[in-house]
């Protein structure tokens, strides 16, 4: 297993990044974001309390709530301030919570900013049930192939991504189902659409916008990642290697 570095979480210094990601999905995605549909999935679970770790502003829990699923944000981001309560600040590696106070939880797009994803894991099976859900997300190294040559670190390891996710869970969790995508869901119409693509995903302004001038439009990307489903293991847990 080859596992690298995290990703910085970059949301309090450079807002406009992370407006811009989400911004370039809503607009240019097939399909959309997975929000919607892990939501569905928890309701129709009938989890009683899910964690949504990461969770920022809290589009997953209020999704959640029009299900009337109650869900705690936490996020160490400034703007979970904007998520609908309970939203606590606090660091994935030393959550809040007693042992066994949420019956689901989620980690989507989140993992790969942590510098330990393992002790994150644990602190999420700490805090769930016995037999508790967690359902994570994240992108493979290799993600957006086709632009290769404009983003940062592409092709390199991060501390989660989809080629070391499974084997971070199993010591934790039981794998119930795993989802894994290579698939063309997302064109940029025009430059405009390749530069904010590009700051969404850590590429300065101006950059992004000289980059974008060099690519061939309409641009169809690739995008290759996971999303698992799992089970909170009973008893002790697996050693890691």
């Amino acid at each position: 297993m080859t596992r690298g570095s995290a990703v910085p979480a970059d949301y309090d210094t450079d807002p406009g990044r992370f407006e811009a990601n989400a911004l370039s999905t809503s607009l240019f995605s097939r399909d959309g974001d997975i929000h919607a549909g892990v939501a569905a999935r928890i309701a129709a679970r009938g989890c009683s309390l899910a964690l949504d770790v990461g969770g920022g502003t809290g589009v997953l829990a209020r999704l959640l709530l029009d299900r009337s699923v109650p869900a705690v944000v936490v996020d160490r981001a400034h703007h979970v301030a904007r998520a609908p309560g309970p939203a606590v600040r606090a660091d994935a590696l030393s959550l809040p919570f007693r042992a066994n106070a949420f019956d689901a939880a989620a980690a989507l797009w989140v993992l790969h900013h942590v510098t330990d994803p393992a002790a994150a894991l644990t602190e999420i099976s700490r805090v769930l049930r016995p037999g508790g859900v967690l359902v994570v997300s994240t992108s493979s190294r290799w993600n957006d192939p086709e632009l290769a040559w404009a983003l940062p670190r592409w092709g390199e390891p991060t501390s989660f991504d989809a080629e070391d996710a499974p084997g971070l869970l199993d010591p934790l969790f039981e794998v119930d189902e795993l989802t894994v995508w290579n698939a063309p869901p997302m064109t940029l119409p025009n430059r405009a659409a390749v530069a904010l693509f590009l700051r969404g995903r850590h590429v300065p302004e101006r950059k992004a916008v000289d980059l974008a001038e060099h690519t061939q439009v309409p641009l169809v990307l690739t995008k290759r990642g996971l999303v698992v489903w799992a089970r909170k293991r009973h008893g002790r847990s697996r050693s890691r290697p």
